[in-house]
């Protein structure tokens, strides 16, 4: 499980006296969001970015893409991502970003972890097999990849903070 080297408030974005908000509070944001928006870089150099579900399991993120897609062509060429969730709102809620490396999960043990956790958190839509170095369905299944935070930003809304946690 990660945990922070360090824990920092950025007073320059935030309310007066505003304290950062705890890792395990982050932790509880990221367990319990539904949705996130992964950004991967082409070979060109262009952003991509798509929403998909995930997991927050074991103090990393964790996602399922297929082979084919543009997320796993991507990462092929380089591995640097971001996953941002929260709400969509000015005044109100908490956005986390977590900057990182993707890297594909292929250990069977590993995998049914995965695949139990996505089965827990989404139910049965989501119940996936492993097959292999892949889960999901026999007929289409999909590589599971696992973003180590190297830093992860907190932006709060009413009151306002920004933190940010680092990582070794």
């Amino acid at each position: 499980m990660s945990t922070p080297v360090s824990t920092t408030v950025d007073a320059r974005f935030g309310d007066d006296g505003e304290p950062p908000l705890p890792w395990t509070d982050t932790e509880e944001l990221l367990e319990s969001a539904q949705l996130y928006w992964l950004s991967t870089v082409r070979r060109d150099g262009v952003p991509h970015v798509t929403p998909l579900i995930g997991l927050w399991h074991a103090g990393g993120f964790v996602f399922c893409t297929g082979p084919g897609e543009q997320k796993t062509h991507n990462l092929r060429h380089n591995d640097a991502v971001a996953v941002t969730t929260g709400v969509a709102t000015w005044a109100a809620g908490t956005d986390v970003v977590v900057e990182g490396r993707a890297r594909r999960v292929t250990d069977g043990d590993a995998l049914r972890d995965v695949a139990e956790a996505y089965y827990v958190k989404y139910g049965q839509q989501w119940r996936f097999e492993v097959h292999g170095d892949a889960v999901g369905p026999v007929d289409d299944p999909g590589w599971v990849f696992r973003v180590e935070p190297l830093k992860v930003l907190v932006f709060a809304k009413g009151p306002f903070g920004q933190t940010t946690h680092r990582f070794a």
